[in-house]
């Protein structure tokens, strides 16, 4: 239980479980850097659903996705001289661009290692907010080896894309404030990738909407969470294939407990109902969402769960959708 583990302390910034405090910190801290986002209803996906439906609209949110709150509470949790020294990461898409842009409100130099297959689009929103970019290899070992060299050479801090509890505080006022415009919601769905965005949810329904499950939609063809959780620990993310590209890493050391304590389930989605879910979204809800962000609801239509008359939250995650390249079109 959350009880037995490292309790987040005022002067151990990032070093334990984000507590109540911590989380409602972090929301003050990033509120002049992100957007309070608006909830949307949709009644044509209520009536599918035969239940209420809210969308916690992170699509809309700085930099398109609700990887800006976590790295700003992160670069901002950061001592003058640790910021002095510049944060690094490796990413290939939302937190690249979050990060890049956390470290220019802060005035502080960014170094972000991309894989070279990166999608140009997000290439240069990360060069627009004045990050160095190093490219590498598509692989994990490139990426951790490139990070590394930077670090050695520039002192930089690192900033993991989510197994980091400042990222978890901040992805939890996502949550949060979902909970205090809509109280009562019987379900919370997010996405789960490396687990950032759902454990920081876990914290914050646990914290204030006891009664409320949170349950996570994951790709099938990614389903190492789903595994995991299964078996009680974590197991790696071994040649994932899926649409959505946001969620192909695995769980961290520090997000797989939070998850393992208090996720009611994790439930599956194909790509085909990944598809469908994001047209779906975008035609009814005139939401512009990526495909990663589509999993909840996805996830929602594909499996038979009892959810007639409920209140559900969703999180769309993210809109940072190729429109040059959307599935649907692929597809047909």
């Amino acid at each position: 239980m959350l009880c037995a583990m490292a309790i987040y302390t005022p002067n151990s910034p990032g070093n334990a479980v984000p507590d109540p405090d911590t989380i409602k910190r972090a929301a003050e801290r990033i509120a002049p850097w992100v957007h309070r986002t608006p909830v949307i209803t949709c009644r044509s996906i209520d009536r599918l659903l035969d239940a209420e439906v809210f969308f916690k609209c992170e699509n809309l949110q700085k930099v398109g996705a609700f990887k800006a709150r976590g790295a700003s509470n992160a670069v901002f949790s950061l001592s003058d001289e640790q910021a002095g020294r510049g944060v690094a990461t490796h990413s290939s898409g939302n937190h690249a661009q979050a990060l890049a842009y956390a470290a220019a409100n802060r005035g502080v130099r960014a170094h972000i290692v991309m894989p070279s297959t990166s999608p140009e689009v997000k290439i240069d929103a990360v060069l627009g907010y004045g990050a160095d970019i190093t490219f590498c290899e598509p692989n994990q070992k490139a990426r951790e080896d490139a990070l590394e060299k930077i670090v050695r050479k520039t002192g930089a801090v690192f900033i993991h894309p989510y197994d980091n509890y400042g990222i978890i505080a901040g992805q939890a006022t996502a949550a949060m404030e979902l909970i205090d415009e809509v109280p009562g919601l019987d379900i919370i769905m997010t996405p789960v990738g490396g687990g950032g965005l759902l454990s920081g949810t876990l914290l914050s329904a646990h914290y204030f909407s006891p009664d409320t499950k949170v349950i996570a939609g994951e790709p099938g063809g990614a389903d190492d969470a789903f595994r995991s959780l299964k078996e009680g620990k974590i197991l790696e993310s071994v040649n994932p294939d899926t649409i959505a590209d946001g969620l192909l890493t695995s769980l961290g050391e520090k997000t797989f407990p939070i998850i393992r304590d208090y996720v009611d389930s994790i439930l599956l989605a194909s790509d085909e109902f990944i598809i469908k879910s994001m047209r779906l979204i975008w035609e009814r809800a005139k939401l512009v969402v990526e495909p990663s962000g589509a999993v909840p609801l996805a996830a929602l239509l594909q499996n038979d769960i009892d959810i007639a008359g409920k209140r559900i939250g969703i999180i769309l995650s993210g809109g940072n959708a190729d429109i040059d390249r959307l599935p649907w079109k692929a597809s047909s």
